[in-house]
């Protein structure tokens, strides 16, 4: 990236912080996450799964619920840190990257709006739009979440390669996605969305993996499509995004071929999922695929005790406010409900996502 946003280079494609100390800090940030996701949760899981069954000895078999869930594993010591670890490293990471995206954040502010006319991205939005109030929260704790942040999308960018534990440092998880994208069985590929699309970090590798077709990306938050331009244009890739709601996208009856939304529906209110499901049936042509790369989907069955504490736990405490809904919602029921036929995706590098392919009838 020949870029003013990375005065001191990349790592990967994502840039550096401001200073060395910040590097650092960072570096000793995403060692810390990794510590605590993929070392000591499984150890917490373990103790809390057999402190479960014996609280459900003493209280009930029949007793599923997350109170019961939440009674054995608090009372494990190895759980108590467990969850001060999970929020202080979100803490540590959001404020470290944004307190030093601030020292470079005159330049970053030039450069994106200097970038309006660069080409060949474009940002399509209406001037009258209006954010939704539910699309302002912090998400993952980061200030001034994805929308109400001049510099979100950068610091976004910076804080996830230490929220993807350094598994994503040149964009190997979406580059993932965009190549398990199933397409029409006709195998026409012309129009390709990639809705809820954040920084483009997706919309990139689509548009690379299908460079004779037209790639959008569409969200809610006009920093991340600012910045998601800004990386379009230094790739040379011609991607329309566009600010609007999932629910109201503004596009043509059947004028895609293909959608991908990733972490989309668990960040939504349950309220729009029946018309984000309507909206994407409505834009896609018959034999049109719908691939969604999501929280896990529990209606209808059980999941374990301790996959339910670290999704409760991380809706409450990591700002995640509309999971719970989502992880609960039949959403598969909503799918075929709403025209489509729905099979399971192919499966990605990241075992805690479903992946789920809805395709529109022919």
């Amino acid at each position: 990236m020949n870029s003013m946003l990375a005065p001191r280079g990349q790592v990967g494609i994502t840039p550096r912080p401001s200073t060395l100390a910040d590097e650092s800090y960072m570096d000793y940030v995403q060692s810390f996450r990794k510590m605590v996701i993929q070392d000591m949760f499984p150890r917490v899981a373990e103790a809390g799964e057999a402190a479960y069954a014996e609280w459900k000895e003493a209280n009930g078999p029949d007793d599923d619920s997350i109170e019961g869930i939440h009674a054995a594993f608090r009372q494990l010591p190895i759980a108590q840190s467990w969850q001060r670890f999970v929020r202080t490293q979100q803490e540590m990471m959001w404020r470290r990257s944004r307190a030093s995206l601030l020292n470079v954040a005159d330049a970053y502010l030039e450069e994106i709006e200097a970038d309006d006319a660069a080409g060949p991205s474009t940002i399509d939005s209406d001037p009258d739009f209006v954010t939704p109030g539910w699309a302002r929260q912090e998400i993952h704790l980061q200030p001034g979440g994805y929308t109400d942040d001049p510099l979100g999308g950068v610091v976004f960018h910076v804080g996830t390669r230490a929220f993807y534990e350094g598994m994503n440092d040149h964009e190997e998880l979406h580059t993932e996605l965009a190549e398990l994208l199933t397409v029409p069985e006709d195998g026409q590929v012309r129009r390709i969305l990639d809705v809820g699309c954040s920084i483009g970090q997706a919309s990139l590798p689509l548009q690379r993996r299908f460079p004779d077709a037209e790639v959008h990306g569409l969200d809610v938050a006009m920093p991340m499509l600012k910045y998601a331009r800004k990386l379009a244009n230094d790739a040379d890739l011609p991607i329309k995004f566009r600010q609007a709601l999932a629910q109201d996208t503004g596009y043509d009856d059947e004028s895609f071929d293909s959608v991908m939304s990733y972490l989309l529906f668990h960040e939504t209110p349950e309220n729009t999922f029946e018309g984000i499901v309507a909206e994407m049936h409505r834009i896609l042509r018959p034999g049109g695929t719908f691939c969604i790369f999501e929280f896990p989907n529990s209606h209808g069955q059980s999941l374990p005790a301790a996959q339910r504490f670290l999704i409760d736990y991380d809706s409450k405490n990591n700002c995640e406010p509309f999971s719970l809904d989502f992880v609960a919602y039949d959403f598969m029921g909503l799918l075929e409900r709403s025209g489509f036929s729905v099979s399971t995706g192919p499966t990605t590098m990241n075992p805690f996502l479903q992946s789920i392919v809805a395709t529109k009838a022919g």
